[in-house]
């Protein structure tokens, strides 16, 4: 009809008009995505550290943050992880297993942290391994405990028993006598690691003549020094934490219980701890982990000498502080592999990770997550620090869950534990 115009046409233009709205609308779109995939691209990734900066835990946990930090600024200084800035996200746990799960549960749930480094005591890895499984967050935890636990949400760069309690206990039978005392703080790492080292004491055909706890924190100990003195023993293993040990080695002392006469092998002191005691009082006396500061290596002289550039001449390196360390570095190796932060990607590139770390060369086990180690016993030294007087030369496949019972035996005495304390990890 004339002065209508040509349907055909008019759809032409139209069609052209959407084309070109819609074309507008592609390139607006790409051009925020391209725009927040290189602002993503170039954001920091944030980094949980979780550790104890006050209460009873801090005396060990305060330098596991610091070697936490050092690893972080030294991947920073060479570029940061995957092109992007590492920024570290510190929280303190205070010493209290309620707070471990809060803190662990912000860090992932608020600060959006694509990792958490932390946790000293099994109290405290206890209580926030739910939170992580849940959130589905990855811990790398750096401390010897006592097994029985294995998470796809965490990687344990410290000792399982068959890398520290184990053999140590052998050595001591060994080299040490065969009647010995076990003391510990009151919480589930002593009271598992006990029970393996009285199963392993009778296989061995040796003798426990007492066996004692102090509460976290407890800086009474003149009673079990007391028990001490009267059972005899020959030698005593002690898996008290925090600082509570400087009130027992005090009162062995006043006891008049000395290394020569009865020698103590401890778990949880190293020479961070020493520098809180007077080593002269425990010169003599013994301790089993994975490193000490004297392990002659290069990577270890690099270590030691970058902490103390950054924290101070005085300071001093442990096991826990170099488990942290390297940790930190096994997961931005599995991050460069996996091309990504998630978690799910870097757990599976984790299995594939090994390092020379300041202790020896290191790997993740893929099975279990735990780290191949080598285990060593050291004497403390006048000077505070440790001559290692054994060592297994060569890293030890970690075995989370002891032999001699099955899993579901293990778990039972676990159940036990927690119920018995009202659903806790710890004495109340």
């Amino acid at each position: 009809m004339p002065g209508l115009p040509c349907p055909v046409n008019d759809f032409s233009r139209t069609k052209k008009i959407l084309f070109g709205v819609a074309m507008a609308i592609v390139l607006a779109t790409g051009g925020w995505f391209a725009r927040e995939s290189w602002i993503h691209s170039t954001r920091p990734i944030k980094i949980g550290i979780l550790h104890s900066l006050t209460g009873t835990m801090a005396i060990s946990e305060s330098s596991v943050r610091d070697a936490t930090l050092l690893a972080i600024e030294e991947l920073n200084a060479a570029g940061g992880v995957l092109g992007r800035r590492l920024e570290p996200v510190v929280a303190d746990g205070r010493s209290d297993w309620p707070v471990f799960a809060r803190e662990a549960e912000r860090l992932i749930a608020q600060e959006k942290v694509a990792v958490v480094f932390g946790c000293w005591t099994s109290a405290s890895r206890k209580t926030v391994k739910p939170v992580f499984e849940r959130l589905d967050g990855l811990l790398f935890y750096p401390v010897q405990y006592e097994g029985l636990e294995q998470s796809p949400n965490i990687v344990y760069t410290g000792a399982a028993p068959n890398q520290q309690i184990i053999p140590a206990v052998k050595w001591s039978f060994d080299h040490l006598g065969k009647r010995f005392f076990l003391v510990g703080s009151d919480y589930v790492f002593p009271r598992t690691a006990n029970a393996i080292i009285k199963a392993q004491v009778t296989a061995l055909g040796g003798e426990i003549v007492g066996e004692e706890y102090l509460l976290l924190g407890d800086v009474s100990a003149e009673k079990i020094a007391q028990k001490i003195v009267q059972a005899r023993p020959e030698v005593i293993l002690n898996t008290i934490n925090g600082d509570s040990n400087v009130a027992f080695f005090n009162a062995l002392r006043q006891a008049g219980v000395s290394p020569e006469r009865i020698p103590t092998l401890s778990f949880s002191i190293a020479e961070n701890e020493l520098l809180h005691m007077d080593a002269h009082t425990i010169t003599g006396d013994y301790a089993a982990w994975n490193y000490f500061q004297s392990v002659q290596s290069p990577e270890n002289t690099r270590f030691v000498a970058a902490f103390r550039k950054r924290f101070g001449q005085a300071r001093v390196t442990d096991d826990p502080m170099e488990a942290a360390y390297f940790g930190v570095y096994l997961w931005a190796h599995a991050v460069t592999a996996a091309g990504t932060t998630e978690v799910t990607a870097v757990r599976q590139a984790l299995g594939h990770q090994s390092l020379a770390a300041p202790e020896g060369i290191v790997s993740i086990d893929s099975e279990t997550r735990h780290t191949w180690k080598t285990v060593r016993v050291g004497k403390i030294r006048p000077d505070g620090q440790f001559e290692i007087v054994w060592s297994s030369e060569t890293p030890t496949r970690p075995l989370p869950y002891p032999a001699f019972r099955s899993k579901p035996d293990w778990d039972a005495f676990l159940e036990n534990l927690q119920t018995g304390w009202g659903g806790a990890w710890a004495h109340p």
